[in-house]
């Protein structure tokens, strides 16, 4: 009898190929977009001291993630800031998790579950997942989330008889600390003590007073760190319209969302990395349709369970269950912009896959030898479909610029990325086109902070300071606590003569991010001129310190230069 601890090493070494071949595009990619705040321009990653702001400084990197910051600072220490060797980490992690959901499906005695496995290994959906540095979030906790999986199986096996279902109290250990893993690498992977009592009915029909037990603590710990992800990331969810949405609009968007993400499991076409943002109407009848739909369904297979078994409502509750922390019933940053990503579902996908390739194989093994070759063939047809989608998908994540141009082709109105394109076009020179984009995002959002700095910042590069000037003043008006508006603001009113204006922004850019040191230098180049040396020296040092810290050495350089310059100057 085959080994379910232990698949064959041909299986798992296919999966491996089929992944590699899938993702070959990604490999040859660059950074995009937030890969800067996890990685190339994460002082945390640079020196040695950095691995202990990681784990013990929350706020020091952008998510308090500090397993997946920890493989950012190793691979920084191999590799610096070549893509390759983080890309090819993300692909080789996802093959791994492919090969691991293989081992829990055999372990519970899954039909089609190398199918399954394959299909989640080149599925287009998880592209946004693997192809994307800064999902690494998604990847590495999704290694840890099946492991203690696995660990739980050896603690709690669910297939052998009942006088063989003796805990061992190692595995358990072992289960608990690679979830704790899990939940330090991403906070969705709270839901797995959810999933596993679902499973622990599945295949037993109870759940039992030590499963309740020993799944306790998992679920307080489940909580405690969602409680402390979103207390960390507050900062990122300010509030405003974006997140001022009723209970009522937040059961539409999470029964609207369930059938998007299923849709896109079936249907891959077209995947973009910024969807249309729903508008969301309470008072529109037709937006019901999709939650009472998705509790017709769970009704339907609760009702057919004697019939068809438990495996599909099993399936479709943890589809549900590992979606609920991005169904809208809490506020993430994403839904500023959209209220679904494909990388929402990376680990929520395995539930509908595996019901699917385990329903496609047993109907096929029903029908007798004689299709067995037909549906060998069947699946290598769609393994192939798949694959290349996946190959199209992350062609689209060569570049930050190929990603947001990808997005504007499948989604026009995404007022994100003719911002962050024109950022984009802007650094490299094409003004006119950057402006373009930065009015084309304001036609969209008017109210759009972001992209009223850079269209202010495009026209003070061109000198047309007073059109800058009143692009920095409706920007500060959507978001007074902009630090880079007033910066930038500051410097146009100095250009116009406005010095003593210009001051007070920088004070208030300063007041807001105290480690501007760009605000330091300009106050006290100000302060100099004025004759006021004290002032203009604190001023300076600050600067000097932190443009140290964040290895900004041009600046480094220049303020070294002002402070030389104001010891030789005779008093």
């Amino acid at each position: 009898m085959n080994n379910p601890w232990k698949p064959p090493a041909v299986g798992a070494a296919l999966i491996i190929l089929l992944t590699l071949a899938a993702y070959t595009p990604a490999l040859r990619g660059g950074f995009v977009w937030d890969d800067d705040s996890y990685v190339t321009e994460n002082p945390t990653l640079r020196s040695p001291g950095g691995l202990a702001a990681i784990w013990f400084k929350p706020g020091a990197t952008y998510q308090y993630y500090p397993l997946v910051f920890t493989s950012f600072w190793t691979e920084y220490h191999l590799w610096k800031l070549q893509p390759f060797g983080y890309h090819l980490v993300n692909v080789l992690l996802h093959a791994l998790n492919a090969i691991l959901l293989w081992r829990v499906l055999r372990c519970l005695q899954i039909p089609g579950s190398w199918l399954a496995a394959a299909i989640f290994a080149v599925h287009p959906v998880m592209v946004e997942s693997v192809a994307w540095i800064t999902e690494r979030k998604n990847v590495l906790s999704g290694l840890f989330y099946l492991l203690a999986a696995l660990a739980w199986l050896r603690f709690r096996p669910l297939t052998a008889t009942e006088s063989e279902r003796t805990p061992d109290w190692r595995f358990y250990g072992l289960a608990s600390g690679l979830f704790v893993c899990a939940l330090l690498s991403k906070t969705v992977t709270c839901s797995l003590p959810v999933v596993l009592a679902l499973v622990i009915w599945w295949k037993t029909g109870r759940i039992e007073k030590r499963d309740i037990l020993a799944l306790t603590p998992w679920l307080l710990l489940g909580a405690a760190s969602g409680f402390t992800t979103r207390w960390l990331e507050q900062r990122l969810v300010a509030g405003g319209t974006e997140w001022d949405l009723s209970f009522v609009q937040r059961c539409l968007i999470a029964g609207r969302a369930l059938w998007f993400y299923a849709a896109k499991l079936c249907w891959p076409r077209p995947l973009s990395f910024v969807y249309p943002r729903w508008d969301i109407d309470a008072g529109a009848a037709w937006q019901y349709a999709f939650p009472l739909a998705a509790l017709a369904v769970l009704a339907v297979l609760w009702l057919l369970r004697s019939r068809i078994g438990k495996g599909p409502l099993v399936a479709a509750l943890f589809f549900a269950v590992t979606l609920a922390p991005a169904l809208g019933f809490f506020n993430v940053y994403p839904f500023r912009y959209s209220f679904v990503a494909d990388h929402f579902q990376y680990l929520a996908s395995i539930g509908l896959i595996t019901l699917v390739a385990s329903a496609g194989t047993v109907a096929f093994r029903k029908a007798g030898q004689r299709v067995h070759g037909l549906g060998a063939a069947v699946a290598a047809v769609i393994l192939l479909l798949l694959g290349m989608a996946t190959w199209t998908q992350a062609q689209a994540y060569d570049s930050l610029e190929s990603l947001w141009r990808d997005t504007l082709a499948k989604n026009p109105n995404a007022w994100l990325a003719h911002n962050n394109l024109g950022a984009l076009l802007r650094e490299a020179g094409k003004t006119d086109d950057a402006i373009a984009q930065f009015k084309e995002a304001l036609r969209i959002k008017p109210d759009l902070p972001e992209a009223h700095y850079n269209l202010g910042v495009t026209l003070a590069r061109l000198d047309r300071f007073p059109e800058a000037i009143e692009q920095y003043d409706q920007a500060l008006r959507l978001k007074p606590d902009f630090a880079e508006a007033h910066y930038n603001f500051g410097i146009a009113l100095a250009e116009t003569g406005r010095i003593p204006e210009a001051m007070d922004h920088w004070k208030q850019a300063l007041q807001l991010k105290p480690d501007y040191a760009e605000a330091h230098f300009n106050l006290g180049l100000m302060l100099a001129a004025q004759g006021q040396t004290t002032g203009a020296l604190t001023h300076y040092r600050a600067a000097l310190e932190l443009a140290n810290q964040s290895g900004n050495t041009s600046l480094a350089t220049s303020v070294s230069s002002r402070i030389k310059m104001m010891a030789d100057t005779p008093r």
